[in-house]
């Protein structure tokens, strides 16, 4: 037994000092043990503030690298809404009017048809120099004599026989372009069912 001098700490060691303070030699102690570590990651790599910028800038050029698939999502639908605006700029205005015209005067001629029959009264559709008239209608009916734009025409000057009689026989009107002369659009009937609107003559 030793006797040491008065006033002299004595430290006891222990195994988890002795084992902390030695070097790390391969993830192993001096001593051959494992060190001890929770993360061995932060040990043997120390986080420094040149590496966060670093992993920061790594991030940043990947984000920048590609696009994601809500961004592609969006750009497909912005295109295909710029498709749908360039097709209906681009339809042919003349050959709408013509429809829009020809649909118009096929209700007016059926609404007068029906009109004679309650009236007993003949009355006739023919085309003017600035639109078209109703010829024979009563009790104050004022039918509309002109057309909706200034681009269509009628082929022919024969007029139309709307009654009283309810068979009043095949009947046609055919509308033409006046800017497109080779687009025209015919309304006929056969008599008996409503004018019906036929394309290029087509039955």
């Amino acid at each position: 037994m030793r006797t040491l001098a008065a006033g002299t700490k004595v430290l006891t060691p222990t195994f988890a000092t002795s084992c902390a303070a030695l070097p790390p030699r391969g993830g192993r102690c001096a001593c051959g043990l494992v060190k001890p570590v929770s993360r061995p990651w932060l040990a043997w790599n120390p986080v420094t503030p040149a590496l966060v910028a670093t992993r920061r800038a790594l991030r940043h050029r990947i984000r920048q690298a590609g696009f994601t698939l809500i961004e592609l999502l969006i750009v497909v639908a912005i295109m295909a809404i710029a498709t749908a605006g360039v097709g209906l700029a681009l339809r042919d205005s003349s050959g709408t009017a013509l429809e829009r015209e020809a649909q118009r005067l096929a209700v007016l001629l059926d609404a007068a048809r029906v009109q004679s029959r309650l009236t007993a009264t003949p009355v006739r559709w023919r085309p003017t120099p600035n639109g078209f008239a109703f010829e024979g209608l009563t009790g104050g009916s004022a039918f509309p004599t002109t057309w909706l734009g200034q681009d269509v025409r009628v082929a022919g000057a024969a007029a139309v026989l709307l009654g009283p009689e309810p068979v009043i026989g095949p009947q046609q009107i055919r509308l033409v372009s006046i800017s497109q002369p080779a687009r025209s659009l015919a309304l006929a009937t056969d008599g008996i069912r409503p004018f019906a609107m036929v394309t290029d003559g087509a039955p």
